[in-house]
């Protein structure tokens, strides 16, 4: 039973409980199968392989956490599992901004951004959190010196802190998306082959649970960043740093409910089978071609919404071309191709012959 006491040598501040994090590792491993598994069978693998790679770290974090429990003054131990666990759930972040851009896509007129460059401007901002908090997490624990430890604590408190701003840019890109959708009445009908309701709701969802987490983490982060170990039992600590079941209810139990409810409602059983789908105002599905971003690295790099190109006007907006064909029409035009091309090769056989 745990007292809020320091126990001497530990660098978790307590001694971890041995049983949960089996139970934890189990649990994500059978997600982390599941998740696997319907990439596969709904062929989303484009939209949704994160979730799997994402388990694996969370799987990778509570293994190392079953180490820590029984050495729990090894730092090589507690830096890989801190660094795991606090890198995993910002990549379900990246899932929700991957699940979004794809229902921009899909509408893509009633998009706030445009709808590809919209993945690019989450993505860059996903790899610089990543980027932060892997660097920050270890060099707040290995730094040589005490000036080199508070760098790495300031690089994860922006980490946290960043990944509040970018998920409310998130929910105010897709509830505008939402609105607008709603409003048009194609959440109730001219929805193509797409759910996109259920896709939205699923990403409110998930969103609130990560939400919810970063905040947790983030207040726990900043009363651990004022302390330095080893630590004594006189020092005045958050509840949050000295109790361990803090962690297990909104670090564990809300990623685990996260994964099992992207199980549940997994997006890509309401995304368009094919990525080059969209709809039109008509309510019309067409195919369109896959997104190139031909501009140099540096300008995607630093414009990735290429205000530049809407503000001189050149951004092509793909969707309003009339001639691009319905499914069924590609699907002719691919069928005839591959007719033709058949017949060609055999009279080049013939005549070879």
């Amino acid at each position: 039973m745990e007292d809020g006491k320091y126990v001497d040598g530990s660098l978790w501040y307590y001694a971890p409980n041995k049983a949960a994090p089996i139970v934890f590792t189990i649990l994500f491993t059978i997600s982390g199968v599941l998740h696997f598994y319907q990439s596969s069978h709904h062929k989303s693998w484009r939209i949704t392989w994160i979730y799997s790679y994402s388990s694996l770290l969370f799987i990778a974090g509570y293994a190392l956490r079953i180490v820590g429990a029984f050495h729990y003054d090894n730092i090589d131990i507690f830096i890989a599992s801190l660094v795991l666990l606090y890198a995993a759930p910002p990549l379900y972040e990246l899932g929700n901004y991957l699940v979004l851009s794809r229902c921009l896509y899909y509408i893509p007129h009633l998009s706030p951004l445009h709808p590809t460059r919209t993945l690019t401007f989450f993505l860059g901002l996903s790899v610089l959190v990543e980027v932060l908090t892997a660097n920050g997490a270890a060099q707040s624990i290995t730094g040589k010196t005490e000036a080199k430890q508070d760098i790495g604590k300031n690089l994860l408190k922006a980490a946290l802190v960043l990944q509040l701003g970018v998920m409310a840019i998130l929910l105010g890109v897709s509830g505008t998306f939402h609105r607008r959708a709603a409003k048009a009445g194609i959440l109730t009908k001219n929805s193509g082959s797409a759910d996109i309701k259920n896709v939205l709701i699923t990403l409110y969802c998930s969103c609130g649970l990560i939400t919810i987490r970063t905040i947790y983490r983030t207040v726990e982060y900043f009363f651990a960043a004022a302390l330095h170990p080893p630590y004594t039992n006189t020092e005045d600590i958050s509840p949050l740093i000295r109790y361990e079941w803090f962690f297990w209810v909104f670090e564990g139990m809300l990623m685990v409910v996260n994964s099992y409810m992207l199980n549940w409602r997994h997006p890509g059983k309401y995304l368009p089978k094919r990525n080059n789908i969209f709809l039109r105002p008509d309510g019309t599905e067409r195919v369109g071609e896959e997104f190139k971003d031909k501009r140099p690295f540096l300008l995607v790099m630093f414009d990735p919404l290429d205000i530049l190109g809407l503000v001189l006007r050149r951004d092509k907006k793909w969707w309003e071309d009339d001639s691009l064909p319905t499914p069924a029409e590609a699907e002719a035009r691919k069928a005839e191709e591959q007719r033709e091309g058949g017949v060609a090769a055999k009279e080049s056989s013939s005549t070879r012959s």
